[in-house]
């Protein structure tokens, strides 16, 4: 089973920040998983929230603020940590190990997702190391409109738990996942996973931080344990931890 770190090493620095990221490495983790939204000058921003309020104390949507003021925001402090500032998806990419996998989400929860899936593809497909790359999205439209364009990135549909199961599993799920899917964690069943396995899609069960609940899912098979806590994963799954 590998392991990802939710939006880096987040339990113990600022999600989607390169110090995160950096410390999923030194944590053990085999990869990373962080979310993607353009700015209003167009610049791949990672960063979770459409509005920086809950990170930064600052009422600015990412869409339409410019990049040059959107890399000013603390968003360290007001989650407890050292300040930080967000990082673009490039200097991500270029911080982590050339080995390191990387789960890309795109964060788009309307229709019209202003060029977000084609610039990732597009960023992506002109890198050497393109695949360690997986790019996944709740949005299904997202997904349809990176495998027009770019084919051959891999791509895995996340499966929100609240919403209705079956228009996902069974209507979205076969037509954009090419490589994964992405249940929450409570999702996973034997008898899913085994399915999605005759589908070739590996599974990625998110977001986990339990000992016994990880040491499940590797149990029915899950391919790929998306973390806040990279290193009690990491221990947990080489039993060098009895509980979580």
């Amino acid at each position: 089973m590998r392991i990802l770190g939710h939006r880096g090493a987040s339990a113990d620095f600022p999600e989607n920040t390169l110090e995160a990221f950096e410390a999923a490495v030194k944590q053990g983790a085999d990869g990373i998983e962080l979310d993607v939204m353009r700015c209003a000058t167009g610049e791949l921003v990672v960063c979770h929230d459409e509005w920086l309020d809950r990170l930064a104390g600052v009422h600015w949507e990412v869409a339409k603020t410019p990049w040059r003021k959107l890399k000013t925001a603390d968003v360290g402090t007001r989650l407890g940590f050292r300040p930080a500032r967000l990082p673009l998806l490039e200097e991500v990419l270029e911080a982590v190990p050339t080995h390191f996998f990387v789960n890309v989400e795109l964060k788009c929860d309307v229709v019209d997702d202003h060029g977000l899936s084609v610039a990732v593809g597009q960023y992506l497909s002109s890198r050497r190391d393109a695949d360690r790359v997986f790019v996944s999205s709740f949005n299904p439209l997202c997904l349809v409109r990176l495998a027009r364009a770019f084919p051959s990135i891999s791509r895995g549909f996340l499966i929100d738990p609240d919403r209705p199961w079956l228009p996902q599993a069974y209507g979205w799920l076969p037509i954009v996942a090419k490589t994964s899917v992405h249940p929450h964690f409570s999702a996973c069943t034997p008898a899913r996973v085994n399915a999605w396995h005759e589908r070739h899609w590996q599974v990625a069960a998110w977001t986990v931080d339990d000992a016994d609940e990880a040491r499940s899912l590797r149990a029915m098979g899950v391919e790929w344990l998306i973390t806040n806590r990279p290193a009690a994963m990491r221990a947990a799954l080489s039993g060098k931890l009895s509980s979580g």
